[in-house]
């Protein structure tokens, strides 16, 4: 479920997780600062620049962008439908959300799911005074962005097994199907957890206890 991450021998995969989510925040906000059709093309070419440093594999990115695109773009046409606006305008929001998800795919593909937990938790340990469990909250947000292409994978497969028995305009036969999985999959991780006797209560002691200093 958390496979996601290709391994490769790349400067990409070398740097820290905080340095490439960081950096998808800076793009973030440049691309929703630049007008028009600017911010697409300077996500879009940041993109492609990342994906031949990182060495993935072309078709496998593009993959899991066909869903979100589709996605995108119903969300958008509908929203210019019913407000009139222009459709250029639709396809410059469906370019920039694009291009960010290229970018937060990138990301996905190129760092561990346990380096994303340990910079995650660094972050949540600064709202410990306030009552928040930094371990549970990090591995929360981790598995929430692991979790986002993988939707997009159940989408396609439902999809495809639609169109094989003729229901592909049918709603609830992709609502149920999925919903189905998506519990499925919630339930496979729970018990991956349980099994490895993960328990984010005891992680904060835990963790003071390695890094006390020995007698």
């Amino acid at each position: 479920m958390l496979g996601l991450y290709l391994h490769r021998e790349s400067v990409i995969h070398r740097l820290p997780a905080g340095a490439k989510l960081g950096g998808l925040l800076l793009v973030t906000v440049v691309v929703l600062a630049l007008p028009g059709a600017w911010g697409a093309a300077a996500a879009g070419l940041i993109g492609a620049l990342v994906l031949a440093a990182a060495r993935l594999p072309a078709g496998r990115v593009l993959k899991e962008l066909r869903a979100p695109v589709v996605m995108l773009t119903l969300l958008f046409g509908f929203q210019a439908l019913l407000s009139g606006g222009g459709w250029e305008e639709t396809a410059v929001a469906v370019a920039r959300f694009a291009a960010l998800i290229l970018l937060a795919t990138l990301v996905t593909l190129t760092t561990r799911v346990m380096d994303m937990v340990d910079l995650f938790e660094r972050l949540f340990g600064l709202l410990r005074p306030v009552g928040v469990n930094p371990a549970k909250m990090a591995l929360m947000l981790a598995l929430t962005i692991r979790f986002i292409p993988l939707l997009g994978e159940q989408v396609r497969e439902v999809r495809m097994a639609q169109r094989a028995r003729g229901v592909e305009r049918n709603i609830a036969a992709l609502f149920v199907p999925l919903l189905v999985k998506i519990l499925t999959m919630a339930d496979d991780l729970t018990a991956a957890l349980e099994a490895r006797g993960y328990d984010p209560a005891d992680s904060g002691s835990q963790a003071a206890t390695k890094n006390s200093p020995q007698r």
